[in-house]
This record gives C-alpha cells, sequence and structure tokens, in this order.
C-alpha cells in the first residue's frame, strides 16, 4: 500500500519515493506552510491505508491505537490524549500514567471514552486497522498501516511523512528518515558479509519461521542477510517449522522472538530452553554462539516507529559487529 498526502490549503503534493520524500521535507517552506494552515484553522485532505480523509491541521486531542505511530508521535513532541494503555511498551512508560485516557485495546476500542474524550483524530494502524470503518463515522480517522513486503523504509517513511503532514512536522520527519538511510547504510556490509540467516518465533511451544515479507523482514530486505530458507509462508505469526528444518538451512546466524515474553504470557518455557536441543544445537548459528534474542517490544508489539526503528537496527548492527 502506498501512502501520499496533500493539503487543502496549500498545494502540497505526498510522494512515493523515499528519496523524494526527503528531498520534499527538508525544506522549511513545507513547515512553514502547516504552521501557517494550523493558524488559519485549515484543514489535511490525508491519503492513507484505507482511504481518504479530511482532518484538522494541527489537532489538538489525538487518540492513538497503534504503539508504533504513539513511537512517532512521541518523537515528534506531538501531545496524545487516549491510547491503548495495556499495550504501552516500557520504553514510552510515561504514556501509562493518569495524564492519558485508556480507550480500550488496540483490537477493541473503548467507545464510551472515545465518546468523553471527543478526539478530533483518531490513528489506527496495524492491528486496530479492522476498528476504522466504525471510528470514521465518528470521528476523522486515519490508518497509518503500511506494507511489510518491498522497500521497508520507503513505505515506512511514507506512512511516517503522512503523519509529518497533518501535524506540521515534515522536517523533523525528513531529519529521522535520514537518519535510518545512513544507519542501513553502515549496518548493511555487516549483514551481508554475516552469511545466512533465520528469523525464528517461539510461543506457546511452537517454533515459527518468519521470511522477508514479515514483521522481521527487515534484516534481509535492507540490513543484507541472505535468507537461510527462502520457501517461507507469509503468515501474520510465520510459519510452523520442525527443528530438522533448522538444522537442515544450519543458518549462520538465528535471529528470534520471543512472542510470550512480548505479550506478557511468560507461563511457558523461554525462547533459550526450547531452542536448547540438539537438533539447533548442531547449526553453525548455535555453535557460534550467533544467536540474537530481540527485544520483543520493539520488534513484535510496536513494530515501527521513527525512534523505534532506529533501536531496531542498532540491535542487529551491534549483534554483528558494529
Amino acid at each position: 500500500m502506498r501512502l501520499s498526502t496533500r493539503r487543502t490549503v496549500t498545494a502540497a503534493a505526498g510522494t512515493l519515493a523515499l528519496a523524494t520524500v526527503l528531498a520534499a521535507c527538508s525544506s522549511s517552506g513545507a513547515t512553514d506552510d502547516a504552521t501557517d494552515e494550523a493558524a488559519a484553522g485549515g484543514t489535511v485532505t490525508v491519503e492513507h491505508a484505507q482511504g481518504t480523509t479530511e482532518v484538522p491541521a494541527d489537532p489538538q486531542t489525538v487518540v492513538v491505537l497503534d504503539m508504533g505511530v504513539l513511537d512517532t508521535l512521541d518523537t515528534l513532541g506531538v501531545e496524545v490524549a487516549g491510547l491503548p494503555q495495556a499495550s504501552v511498551p516500557s520504553f514510552l512508560s510515561e504514556y501509562s500514567s493518569d495524564e492519558y485516557t485508556d480507550v480500550g485495546t488496540l483490537q477493541e476500542p473503548d467507545y464510551e471514552a472515545l465518546a468523553r474524550l471527543d478526539p478530533d483524530l483518531v490513528i489506527v494502524g496495524f492491528r486496530s486497522a479492522a476498528a476504522y470503518p466504525e471510528l470514521a463515522e465518528t470521528y476523522p480517522t486515519v490508518d497509518a498501516t503500511f506494507e511489510w513486503t518491498g522497500d521497508y523504509v520507503e513505505n515506512f517513511g511514507e506512512s511516517a511523512t503522512m503523519l509529518g503532514e497533518i501535524f506540521g512536522k515534515e522536517a523533523e520527519v525528513a531529519d529521522a528518515l535520514a537518519g535510518i538511510e545512513s544507519q542501513i547504510e553502515e549496518i548493511r556490509p555487516l549483514g551481508e558479509a554475516a552469511g545466512t540467516g533465520m528469523v525464528l518465533q517461539t510461543s506457546g511451544g511452537e517454533v515459527t519461521m518468519n521470511g522477508v515479507d514479515s514483521r522481521f523482514g527487515i534484516i534481509f530486505s535492507q540490513l543484507g542477510v541472505t535468507e537461510a530458507e527462502t520457501d517461507v509462508d507469509t503468515a501474520s505469526h510465520g510459519e510452523v517449522i520442525s527443528f530438522e528444518l533448522v538444522r537442515d538451512a544450519n543458518p549462520d546466524w538465528l535471529f528470534v522472538n520471543d512472542r510470550d515474553a512480548a505479550i506478557g504470557q511468560g507461563s511457558g518455557q523461554a525462547a533459550e530452553q526450547i531452542l536448547d536441543n540438539e537438533l539447533v544445537g548442531a547449526t553453525t548459528a548455535w555453535q557460534e554462539d550467533q544467536v540474537v534474542y530481540l527485544d520483543g517490544e520493539r520488534w513484535y508489539i510496536v513494530m515501527h516507529g521513527l525512534s523505534n526503528v532506529p533501536a531496531m537496527l542498532d540491535e542487529v548492527g551491534e549483534a554483528l559487529g558494529r
């Protein structure tokens, strides 16, 4: 899904290529236009993952139903009024306080809490995207979901730029995206030299494999690690596999997400225990101590965000010897 935005007061078109996004948003004129529109009580017409929505320029009461969007708005210094507090990651713990209204869960918004807030903008994404049609009947609502497939950074960049357009933060978004591009350029040679890799997720005793078209795909598509196994189902939680497959693929690196730990269901076996067996132990990754346990909050819960993506990249880069 390609995202773009355009203003109703000044003709500023969104872009489809990340390079153009960075160049266009770096100009001070774009930010000045956004500020002028907000002062004049203008609106922004936003093309997003589920359609087109006219929203107030610089909205004052904002509800966020996606943790990656929360991370981006926090990075940009945008005030948020309500969010699903049960899903707030530890590195954004200030949003768990009574200063903010709890508006249900990512999958099931609390419509009574929303009515009390009466937001002038609701932002959904990924897990909350299914609530868009109902929310859009009452509130200006945009969907920040983007595709994992293809160029992750370009797709994420378009989504982040859409948010920047709404809040008059285009220049800040452009700077953050440029920093992400620089990180990738620095880490990618390490990934290309690292050999083969496999992304595994453990949950409820099962092990699934996640490929380039998954939420973890940036490890392959952007950071240059070669997939040890390319025939991977694109199901949202990966493809259930056997330990024999891991042994036979013999990855040089294993990147592991413990889903139970990420969602707070730690009663079962931890990922380290599940993978500690003779078959996985036969792989180069295990023998060379090249098993990376990913931060589940960042990779599984939040998944994107202008501060979170750099942290995700750093995690892989440091593991590869950056």
